[in-house]
């Protein structure tokens, strides 16, 4: 009988962290778009053409961060 309540228990815990990190995850992308500042449509027109656009970089010099502000951890 105890074994089936440290299961349960087992299980409910692993249930909460995963539960927590999904959240946590989901406020972290959140407060990453709340300190986003807006560019306008023109003012990035402006930036293209003072610096160019990423698609004339070379993905050499470039750093694709989709994944780390996704799931975290090292760049």
């Amino acid at each position: 009988m105890k074994s089936t309540e440290a299961l349960n228990s087992e299980t409910l815990k692993a249930l909460i962290k995963e539960s927590l990190r999904e959240v946590l995850r989901e406020e972290r992308l959140n407060l990453c778009k709340l300190l986003m500042p807006f560019v306008s449509d023109e003012e990035q027109a402006e930036i293209d053409a003072q610096v160019g656009s990423p698609k004339d970089l070379d993905a050499s010099e470039t750093v694709d961060l989709t994944d780390w502000v996704k799931h975290g951890g090292p760049i």
